[in-house]
């Protein structure tokens, strides 16, 4: 099956190593419990020896060269191994755990370091450890390394992995776990055998150990857990390369069947529990608790007091197996409700595949052979389906517990990556759209516009990249990857009629005016001749050697770099071109820049570039080069490009090689580079178009003059004009005073009320109010609190109609939402009237707006246009004749909680 569809590269971060902390939380996490009193324990001890750890580490980073050079001085004779030592720059801004230091380590806990660094001391180490014989048993085997003979390239990387080594156990002694030594040191022997000598290896970390040692002389503590993880580092690098742990699923399209062991051992710790009849009762009971985390992703009894109790007791007695539990609470009805009717069939089939098989559906072929079984039998078929194949029993059998088997516990798919990753770290409810069924959907559709290493549409176009390369989609998250059969289009220097595809015996076609600029020795083109040969015109080479250093270089080269040896040869006609650009191909200068300091594919796609005048076509091509890279070599990609017969034909032996054809990509760059782009070409377009609104506004007939008056009263009354605001500044004038009464009485009671009550109920506020001993705001709050406020808009109303009242008579205008309601109408229900009209006028809107001394109004100008309409029906309706509600138009609003 060709694939020219991905999964995806969602983002996934790999465990490198384990800790004593995050191994411990996670076993809890995993397992949906508090951390138990054994955990506590480990916890608390390492905390506790968390200064002395960080003391420990940090002293054998301050002696590092000291216990370094007395390994190297150990296996090394015959010259100075430390001058080869490359060490790592030094920052300056990390605090050292020195006296002076500012870590936080206790001065009684450090050690300090040894004044004495230079060679002495380490020779008197050496010579010390060689007589003693102190660091331990030496290997059959070990015979010291002449400096001389190993060569300073390899006593560089001797010296950087013995470094390696000491660090990584530092590593590991502040992480309290020896797991990263383990990941990382398990299989090295094998490695080092072939490059050095790993009986050389063992000896020297012996003796760093025994260096170690010595500076943790008075504490013995210290002491101990230095020697355990270099006894850890020892016994890890004497232990044979782990064997890569296999995929188990017999098919004829699984792709990534082998994990490395040591990704393995580093990832995420998943314990595996399996149901056996000699267990405890509260051991049976938390693999019960582990099947519920698994098929329903919570502990249901925790979360919802739920259980399906009839099942559990056939589990624990034994009349039913594991697999049977698991068979039976998926079919259970709330199973049924929490996983299978709230999806369509799509991605309830990969729910299922996630519960019962710890995965995703793997291809097309999968996801097409489930879903019939879903759409004929419904849950149960599927359950019985995925319970009873050769998968489950391979990797569950009768007794264990699903488990999710993701990143780090097996081999990964590629083609469906990034939807299992999403499938596994998120929880169902959150993700109902399918998404193993979109991507496999596009199995069959033309390839998409996307890098198949995962990055870029090849913007600088190095690389194999896409085709018809766009941004319509981000190749970072969305590879695509390219198949053998994937050509990729180039376009032609030269006349399109002549492209070699469409027209092979047009190859050797020099392209014109249309293309590059051809240089070749002998200055003849096909069909004419000058009559006379220049080969020995020291001009006309002079030029040629010139364009073969640009074309294969790609720029001139300096002095020094210049072959001078071949360069005679081809003034003198001992060689052609094409034998010059062969050697300048095979130099140390062009194997430095396109070889060196590039991986394969890339430098097979300079390369190819360079000598042919062409990126390669595809997968296919470059397979081939890549196939005689790894058993031949450099020089033999070179041969194999300029002794091809597509060379010949195009270049044959006297003329340089060309630039014959770009990418589209490239193309467009070079359109668009300053100085090289046509008039016309990015230019800003001004546009003399009549925006919409004032087409809109232009008055297209005559209007007369009642139109035009109706035109402007349109949407807004004429009240919005007609607002008088009622202020008292002063007490002397009681006209003043007195009008201010009744416009508070007219806002408040929506009428004046003289006609219909007794003027001695309010007698006592108007006189304070007259008297200055209250304020306007103070009578307002004495009116909104009397008795006969409460008959008239209280009592008759639910509350929340006497808070839109309450806002329409206070605050001059209506709710504004739904949240404002359900806070007065706590206060309404809790405290009563007055609290809720002491809220509203003690306010800081009711302050800002109307202050001490001015009767609240309508406030038209000042609304905002959401809260508009709702002011304005609750002003237009009569209170007594229409009891209906405004505020409900308001959209629900949550609550930030």
């Amino acid at each position: 099956m060709s694939v020219t569809a991905s999964g995806g590269s969602s983002l996934a971060r790999p465990q490198l190593y384990q800790t004593v902390a995050v191994s411990t939380i996670l076993q809890a996490e995993q397992q949906d419990r508090f951390l138990e009193g054994g955990e506590l324990k480990e916890l608390t001890a390492y905390y506790k020896s968390g200064f002395q750890r960080l003391n420990i580490a940090q002293t054998i980073t301050n002696n590092a060269d000291i216990i370094v050079s007395r390994a190297a001085n150990r296996i090394f004779t015959g010259g100075s191994p430390m001058s080869y030592l490359e060490k790592p720059p030094a920052v300056e801004e990390m605090a050292m755990a020195t006296p002076s230091g500012n870590t936080g380590v206790p001065q009684e806990l450090v050690v300090e370091q040894k004044e004495d660094s230079n060679s002495g001391g380490s020779i008197f180490g050496a010579f010390k450890s060689l007589f003693a014989g102190g660091s331990g048993p030496v290997p059959a085997g070990f015979r010291p390394i002449n400096v001389s003979q190993y060569g300073p390239a390899n006593m560089q990387k001797s010296l950087r992995d013995m470094a390696w080594f000491l660090r990584y156990i530092s590593y590991a002694i502040v992480a309290g776990d020896p797991n990263i030594l383990v990941v990382n040191i398990r299989g090295l022997r094998e490695i080092i055998e072939r490059a050095c000598s790993s009986a050389a290896t063992i000896v020297a970390l012996q003796e760093m150990r025994a260096a170690s040692r010595d500076y943790f002389r008075k504490d013995q503590a210290s002491a101990e857990i230095v020697t355990q993880y270099f006894d850890v580092a020892i016994a890890e690098f004497k232990a044979p390369t782990p064997a890569t742990k296999v995929r188990q699923r017999p098919s004829s399209d699984v792709q990534g069947l082998e994990l490395p062991q040591s990704y393995f051992n580093a990832a995420e710790r998943r314990p595996k529990f399996v149901m056996k009849s000699g267990l405890s009762t509260l051991e049976k009971r938390s693999v019960i608790k582990a099947a519920y985390r698994q098929i329903f992703e919570r502990d249901i009894t925790r979360a919802y007091g739920q259980s399906i109790s009839y099942l559990e007791s056939q589990v624990k007695n034994g009349d039913i197996s594991m697999k049977e539990f698991v068979r039976r609470i998926c079919k259970s009805e709330l199973y049924r409700k929490q996983f299978f009717e709230p999806f369509i069939n799509s991605r309830a089939l990969e729910l299922a595949f996630r519960h019962i098989l710890g995965r995703g559906p793997s291809s097309r072929e999968e996801v097409q052979d489930y879903f019939s079984i879903v759409s004929a039998k419904g849950l149960a078929g599927l359950v019985d389906a995925l319970v009873d194949s050769q998968e489950y029993a391979d990797y569950f059998g009768e007794e264990t517990v699903p488990y999710l088997r993701g990143f780090g516990q097996e081999a990964q798919e590629c083609r469906n990556w990034g939807m299992q990753q999403d499938l596994l770290n998120y929880s169902a409810p959150f993700r109902k759209v399918p998404q193993f069924v979109t991507t496999f959907a596009r199995y069959d559709r033309p390839l998409p516009d996307q890098h198949v290493y995962g990055s870029g549409n090849d913007p600088l176009e190095i690389q194999f990249g896409a085709i018809f390369a766009k941004e319509t989609r981000n190749p970072s998250s969305s590879p695509a990857p390219f198949n053998k059969d994937t050509k990729r289009l180039l376009i032609h220097r030269g006349a399109g009629i002549k492209n070699q595809n469409s027209n092979p015996g047009a190859r050797g076609e020099f392209p014109g005016t249309l293309g590059a600029k051809v240089f070749r020795l002998n200055n003849e083109l096909p069909g004419s001749s000058n009559g006379g040969s220049v080969k020995f015109s020291e001009n006309s080479t002079q030029a040629v050697i010139r364009a073969c250093y640009r074309q294969v270089f790609g720029r001139d080269v300096y002095q020094g770099q210049e072959l001078k040896v071949a360069e005679i040869k081809l003034e003198n006609g001992d060689i052609p071109v094409r034998e010059f650009v062969r050697i300048l191909a095979k130099s140390d200068t062009f194997r430095n820049l396109y070889w060196t300091s590039l991986y394969v594919v890339k430098a097979v796609e300079y390369i190819h570039r360079r000598l042919l005048g062409r990126p390669t076509y595809g997968r296919q091509e470059i397979n081939k080069y890549f196939d005689i890279c790894s058993k031949k070599g450099f020089y033999a990609l070179v041969d194999s490009i300029l002794d091809s017969n597509e060379y010949s034909e195009a270049f044959g032996e006297d003329t340089v090689p060309y630039e014959r054809y770009l990418t589209p990509a490239g193309l467009q760059l070079r359109k668009a580079r300053p100085g090289s782009i046509e008039d016309g070409i990015g230019a800003k377009v001004e546009s003399s178009a009549t925006p919409r609104f004032v087409e809109l506004g232009q008055v297209s007939s005559l209007r007369t003059a009642p139109e035009v008056e109706q035109k402007i009263a349109q949407g807004v009354t004429i009240q919005r004009q007609q607002n008088k605001v009622f202020k008292l500044t002063g007490n002397a004038d009681k006209v003043a005073v007195k009008n201010a009464i009744k416009a508070a009485y007219r806002q408040i009671f929506e009428r004046d009320i003289d006609p219909y009550v007794v003027q001695t109920q309010f007698a006592v506020l108007e006189s304070k109010l007259t008297n200055a001993e209250i304020t306007v705001k103070e009578f307002i709050e004495g009116l909104g609190c009397s008795s006969l406020y409460l008959k008239e808009f209280y009592t008759p109303y639910p509350n929340t109609k006497a808070i839109e009242l309450g806002t329409k008579h206070f605050l001059g205008r209506a709710p504004l939402n739904q949240r404002e309601i359900q806070k007065y109408n706590k206060i309404l229900a809790s405290q009563g009237l007055k609290a809720f009209i002491g809220a509203m006028v003690s306010s800081m809107e009711y302050i800002q707006v109307f202050g001490e001394d001015t009767v609240p109004f309508r406030r038209f100008p000042t609304l905002p246009a959401a809260n508009f309409p709702n002011t304005e029906k609750l002003y237009n309706q009569l209170t007594k004749q229409n009891d209906s509600i405004v505020i409900p138009s308001f959209e629900p609003t949550k609550l930030n909680v």
